[in-house]
């Protein structure tokens, strides 16, 4: 696609490390008793229990927070460097949506789990990390469709 500023193909081409980094960081600390030092959860780990206890639920997240974020940021470098066509901009756009539940799920799990009282929860930095990339795809997506339309 030709006249996307070479900032936008850029900043699209570091989430594709971003995003890898955001699934190993850790998004939160747990602990049931305040003295103990907390266990960091990532996205990685996270997936790894779920897998164990839930298989469906691991499926789902996995497509949430892996294959959805990643899928449209290598898709939209596609769009970028014109080795796909522009016409594939909405489909990706659905995928950078999907991806948002991601981070609506993982802020439901703190809310509910401070809510209950047991341990102590803490947010950690991957859990920003994580956020960014999205919304930082988010708005490369929207900047792209803008420049496709020609407006």
């Amino acid at each position: 696609m030709e006249g996307v500023p070479l900032p936008l193909k850029a900043a699209n081409l570091a989430l594709l490390v971003l995003f890898p980094l955001a699934w190993f960081a850790p998004l939160l600390r747990a602990g049931l008793l305040p003295f103990f030092d907390l266990d960091a959860i990532s996205v990685v780990t996270g997936l790894q229990s779920l897998w164990q206890t839930d298989v469906f639920l691991a499926l789902a997240v996995t497509f949430f927070a892996l294959f959805a974020p990643y899928a449209k940021t290598a898709g939209l470098a596609l769009v970028h460097f014109g080795l796909a066509s522009p016409r594939l901009l909405p489909a990706l756009h659905l995928l950078g949506r999907l991806a948002m539940a991601d981070i609506f799920l993982v802020a439901l799990y703190i809310v509910v789990a401070r809510g209950v009282g047991v341990g102590r929860l803490e947010t950690a930095w991957g859990l920003y990390l994580f956020t960014g990339c999205i919304l930082a795809s988010l708005a490369i997506s929207l900047m792209t469709e803008r420049r496709a339309g020609g407006g």
